[in-house]
């Protein structure tokens, strides 16, 4: 894999360039750009992992999908979006319409007090990966900051965290805007600009945990503008220290994105964000990380909220950044099952889709990391066993 030197702009977590992700994700899933369903070859035998590994883990009171198994909660509002960016006034009630309706709790307080203590550190696991132009927005985290204080979750137990630490920068996430919250990744760069110290080691060789990995028979090797992307090479990807040690809860807040002709939502934003040595599962095992990584107690024992920042998304172009296909969804969706958040979320998109014509019809590989999800115990896929508490907002 040979990336370009500029990674201001990447798009994608483990491609250099945007037009090198969508073509990716449109190869993984059969589907052109014209919505046409390719023929494609027989695929190839799928690389074994140690994805059943993860189901030997004992799960707790608090594993995935969580306290609320196939519910989710949504909130739209029309107003949702004033002067070109989220308005925080209709985002906090947005939100807060979300917890209620999820929970069932008579104040926000209480909602929020069903998933994190005071005692906890709490990670907000972002998707900084389209820059300003379509990440996870600072305006969502900054009603989700002041509604976990407000609930008595003092600021600094709170870390801002993705893979890529100098890609939250540029997504808007800093200190000048969120005083006192520790922000941080697994890929790193000092002050210059380097990915390694005097010694020449990877600065990001000390965020991982080697005693947490996925592992899986297949393996790309990395020339040196790209290893520092992937910290290793190998059949290894090494859990993040930051669920492994840093944060005792996880609260995912991913962007209503497509990905091909699928979505890049929950299991994704945790799986992809949270190991490292990443491009070599992209074109063979796609579906099975979204779903296996997040099996492993680090991510499973965790993540006790997901909430999906749909105020301004994308239903094609994506992961990566393209104006051309950004929509403004107007919504906000939460659940502790993210399979059934990601279902629901999967559907909006592909409305979407249908509707401009990018596609003329499902890909039957569109659901297929949700199915995978569902076999490992991390939610509901089913739509017809998934409840759904709608709200629109006026």
């Amino acid at each position: 894999m040979n990336c370009s030197s500029d990674h201001d702009h990447i798009n994608r977590r483990d491609f250099c360039r945007t037009a090198a992700a969508a073509g990716v994700a449109m190869s993984l899933f059969g589907i052109t750009q014209a919505g046409q369903t390719q023929q494609t070859e027989q695929p190839p035998k799928k690389p074994s992992t140690n994805g059943e590994q993860a189901l030997a883990y004992p799960r707790t009171g608090a594993s995935l999908p969580g306290k609320y198994p196939g519910r989710v909660a949504q909130a739209s509002h029309d107003k949702a979006i004033a002067n070109n960016a989220p308005d925080p006034a209709v985002v906090d009630a947005m939100l807060t319409r979300t917890m209620l309706g999820l929970t069932g709790a008579s104040s926000i307080k209480s909602a929020w007090q069903e998933f994190v203590t005071p005692e906890d550190i709490i990670g907000l696991k972002v998707n900084p990966v389209a820059g300003k132009l379509l990440s996870t927005s600072p305006e969502i985290v900054q009603v989700i900051i002041g509604q976990l204080e407000q609930s008595g979750i003092p600021r600094d137990h709170i870390v801002i965290w993705d893979r890529r630490e100098f890609e939250l920068g540029d997504a808007g996430f800093t200190e000048e805007r969120f005083p006192g919250i520790r922000i941080t990744g697994t890929e790193r760069k000092d002050a210059s600009g380097s990915f390694t110290d005097a010694e020449g080691k990877l600065y990001g060789e000390a965020m991982i945990d080697r005693d947490w990995y996925y592992w899986a028979d297949v393996e790309e090797h990395y020339d040196s503008e790209t290893l520092p992307y992937m910290i290793n090479e190998g059949k290894h990807s090494y859990f993040t220290r930051i669920v492994t040690q840093d944060v005792t809860k996880i609260i995912n807040i991913p962007i209503l994105k497509n990905a091909g002709a699928t979505v890049t939502l929950c299991l994704k934003n945790l799986a992809y964000g949270a190991i490292s040595n990443t491009g070599r599962l992209h074109k063979h095992l796609w579906a099975e990380t979204c779903a296996e990584v997040p099996a492993f107690p680090p991510l499973r024992d965790k993540v006790v909220l997901n909430i999906v920042d749909g105020i301004r998304g994308c239903y094609n172009g994506g992961p990566g950044a393209n104006p051309e296909f950004f929509t403004d969804y107007k919504t906000i969706l939460a659940g502790t099952d993210p399979v059934a958040v990601d279902q629901i979320g999967y559907d909006i998109v592909l409305k979407k889709r249908l509707e401009t014509r990018i596609q003329k019809e499902e890909s039957p590989r569109g659901r297929t990391f949700l199915t995978l999800a569902e076999k490992m115990g991390l939610g509901t896929a089913d739509k017809q066993k998934i409840t759904l508490d709608h709200a629109l907002l006026s």
